[in-house]
Order: structure tokens, then sequence, then C-alpha cells
């Protein structure tokens, strides 16, 4: 049976003699909490870790990782030192920390620990072999999950930020009551047009657009699944009461409408921007309403 998703996360638990060695492993890992603790701060200033953060930051954020990573190792549950590496991972990925440095720190934490259990036991290699047997695998799984959380938590920044730029590259620009225009630039694939057409269908309804006029000067090529993504586009606007005109379409991309066979029925087309917002104030009836104000300002 799979684990929910939601289910603590658990670090193999020791039994017998090896449970009672985790113990006293645990104990002496609060004793010589300070001492322990300076030493890995001291490693990672050493191998320039964590660099754009300040040094009481730093030592603020391995305090709660040391004493986070000995409960984990109390109870093998690394649950909470999961959620804090989330959070801790939230605040520094915008500073620019690396993944690299991430892992680099809980690697120095491991090591600092196993060297330290090694001058405690080294007159007994036995205890020292049964003591690192319950410490080791523990703190490996440990690592990985800290070096995981990270990860997870610096692709969901990437997302959000590939999201933000796609929404700047591409903004729906309302020129005048009801007129709504789509500047596209750049390259265009199957999940950036399903993009565009959820912001521009957005957009239609909040301004209660009438006319759209879609501008595809800056896009250079076009394949099928994105040329017939447009075309529904054009029909997804119209059918939420919007006409939709589409501007600056170059000849190549003509030719390559045309021999697609792409289904250009539904589509209306005028050469460049300006023709196109001609035409748009057209449908809208603005160049009747300009005419009719000059015939009266002239007398007629």
């Amino acid at each position: 049976m799979d684990r929910p998703a939601d289910a603590p996360v658990l670090v193999r638990r020791p039994s017998g003699g090896d449970a009672s060695l985790l113990r006293e492993l645990v104990a002496y890992l609060r004793d010589s909490r300070t001492e322990l603790r300076e030493e890995w701060v001291r490693r990672i200033t050493e191998a320039h870790l964590l660099s754009v953060m300040t040094p009481d930051e730093i030592f603020s954020e391995v305090t709660a990782v040391y004493d986070n990573y000995v409960d984990a190792l109390e109870t093998g549950s690394v649950e909470t030192l999961q959620a804090y590496a989330r959070d801790l991972s939230e605040r520094i990925i915008p500073r620019g920390v690396e993944t690299h440095e991430v892992l680099g720190i809980v690697l120095l934490l491991r090591d600092v620990l196993a060297r330290s259990l090694f001058v405690r036991y080294q007159s007994d290699a036995d205890m020292l072999n049964r003591i690192l047997d319950a410490y080791e695998p523990a703190a490996n799984r440990i690592a990985v999950t800290v070096g995981v959380s990270f990860v997870e938590e610096r692709e969901r920044v990437i997302r959000v930020q590939e999201e933000a730029i796609r929404e700047l590259s591409t903004p729906v620009l309302q020129v005048r009551e009801r007129l709504l225009i789509l500047p596209i630039i750049g390259s265009l694939d199957s999940a950036r047009a399903r993009q565009l057409t959820e912001q521009l269908l957005g957009a239609i309804k909040a301004n209660r657009a009438r006319v759209v006029v879609i501008d595809i000067t800056g896009v250079a090529t076009i394949d099928l699944t994105v040329a017939n993504h447009l075309v529904q586009t054009v029909e997804a606007s119209r059918l939420m009461g919007a006409s939709a005109i589409i501007t600056g379409m170059s000849s190549r991309i003509a030719h390559t409408l045309t021999d697609l066979g792409v289904d250009l029925s539904m589509m209306r087309t005028v050469g460049d921007l300006q023709g196109g917002l001609e035409e748009a104030e057209r449908l809208l009836g603005y160049q009747a309403d300009r005419s009719d104000a000059g015939r009266s300002a002239s007398g007629d």
C-alpha cells in the first residue's frame, strides 16, 4: 500500500540494544550542543557557504536546524525538520542561496557529529561501530529529506517566477472601453498558448470587451498545434461576446498556416496593428461617431 502524501516521513527506528544506543547518542548530542554547533558554524564559514547571510543569521538558522536534526534522530520522524526545511528554503532562496550550499551544510553537520562520535568512542572500537551503525542510516535519511525539501521549494519558486514573467511578457491591454490588445512576443508553445487564452478570456470578462486585437508581429514561427490553438482562442473570444482581429501575420506564418491546412474561416486578419485598431474602432462604431461629430460641427 502506498504511503499517504501527508503521512509523516520516518527514519527507520532501531530496536533492542540499538535503540538504547540511539538514546545515548541523542543525549550526548544534546549535552554537547554548544560546542558542536559552534564547530558546525566554523566549518560552514571556512567552506564559504551561506555567504549571503550574516553571521548572526547563520548562527540562528543552524541552531534551529541542529535542534530539529537531533529531534528527528530521537523520534524517528523528520516531519518537523521537513517543515522547517521548507520554511527555511522559502526565506533563503530569494536571497540567492544555491542547492549545493544547503546540501553542503547538512553534510557538514553529519561530518561534524560523526567526527565527534569518533573522538568520544575511539577507545572502544566495538561501541564506536555500533554507535555509527545506529547513527549513519538516520543521518543519511535526514540529509536526503532536507535536500529534497529545498529542491522542491526551489522548483516551486521557479514556477512562480516563470508564471510572473509570462504574465509580464504578454499583457492584455485595455486601449479604450470594450477594446483590448494582446501583443504576443517571442516563441509560442502549447503551454504558453493555453496561458494566453486564459489571460485573454479573463480580461474579456473583466472588461466586458467587444473587440480584441491579437498582434503576432513579434512571433517568428508557429506550428500546427499552436495554430489550431490560436483558432480556438478566436472562437472562444467570440463565444465570450468579443470579436477577435489578428494583426501582424508574417508571410512565413501565413504560408505555414496554409500548408498546415488550418481553418482560417473564423479568423479576421489585418496587416498591421494600426490597421487592426482602425478595424476594431469600426466594429465598435467609433469611426461613425467621429463622422457624425464632424458633420455636426460643420453645420451639415
